[in-house]
């Protein structure tokens, strides 16, 4: 008798939306939700923060998806702000709308040191709250566990000492119950190696999957290294800069991401995460170059779980 060899498991694939804002981006969205669904994604994942009609329009968007599309979403939660009685109710919710995943976040800090930060200072807090109230829920979800990703920095945080705090900070939050990483943005290969490096030699295990942006906007790239302090290749800007059309940004950032994409790729990344800024056209062509397969799974489980 011959034994067939399982197939490899191909690389997981996941997207970021914006919730919208009015009537006209929400059909915008809309749109761009329609355009995604056509490359298979594992999940997408929806932002959660900012005023509380932008948070009744991530959960409106959460539902969306659960209920009028065949992909799988994934909740945004942050604790700044929130008590843990707020965090409770928000949780049972997300189960109750049959979201299944949620990406755990501490969330920025307010502008005003008097401000209320909230009852849980750090986002390991949040996902052993998530992790309660999965307890609690075991019927509903039918003794299945909800998938929590959790951030990763390639750089120092901002508000962190060091890198090697970062990577601690991650193996806290991995012991408190996460079961993915996803990178924040960065744009030098050799960051995502390192990484991945120095928090398997600390001990973590889950799967780490590299955050990628379409890096055809100059302006953006921009307003992400002044927010984040990682900037892009300066030559990359100048080739934006001096593009004659919006076609042509969009194809010298489509390149820059599928070389960054690959490179994480060749050094074992389990997946890739692309921050869409709720733009779809850039993204699918990066799926397309990548040439990603259809056959998708479950966030947090086999497919992610090839080490990084």
């Amino acid at each position: 008798m011959t034994l067939s060899v399982p197939a490899a498991v191909p690389p997981a694939l996941s997207y970021e939306l914006y919730p919208p804002t009015s009537a006209r981006t929400e059909t915008a969205v809309m749109r761009v939700i329609e355009e995604l669904a056509g490359t298979c994604p594992d999940y997408v994942s929806v932002t959660y923060n900012g005023s509380p009609e932008r948070r009744q329009a991530s959960v409106r968007l959460l539902e969306h998806l659960v209920h009028a599309t065949r992909l799988r979403p994934l909740g945004h939660l942050t604790c700044v702000g929130e008590t843990r009685e707020s965090l409770c109710l928000l949780v049972t919710r997300l189960v109750g709308l049959g979201v299944r995943g949620v990406l755990a976040m501490r969330g920025d800090l307010p502008a005003d040191p008097g401000a209320f930060r909230g009852e849980l200072p750090f986002a390991r807090y949040l996902v052993e709250l998530i992790r309660d109230i999965e307890d609690q829920h075991s019927a509903t979800l039918a003794g299945g566990r909800m998938a929590v990703g959790v951030a990763a920095y390639p750089n120092r945080h901002p508000e962190s000492p060091s890198f090697q705090h970062d990577i601690e900070v991650l193996v806290s939050k991995e012991r408190s119950g996460a079961n993915f990483a996803i990178s924040q943005v960065y744009f030098d290969p050799a960051d995502y190696v390192r990484l991945v490096t120095a928090a398997r030699a600390a001990g973590v295990t889950i799967p780490i999957i590299p955050g990628i942006i379409p890096m055809s906007s100059s302006a953006r790239l921009q307003r992400l290294a002044r927010m984040t302090g990682v900037h892009p290749d300066p030559a990359l800007l100048h080739r934006l800069e001096l593009a004659g059309s919006d076609a042509e940004r969009r194809r010298i950032g489509v390149d820059a991401a599928v070389a960054l994409a690959r490179t994480a790729f060749d050094d074992g990344a389990p997946g890739l995460h692309l921050y869409t800024f709720n733009e779809a056209r850039a993204c699918v062509e990066i799926v397309e170059a990548l040439n990603l397969p259809a056959s998708r799974g479950v966030p947090g489980e086999t497919r992610g779980a090839r080490s990084a």
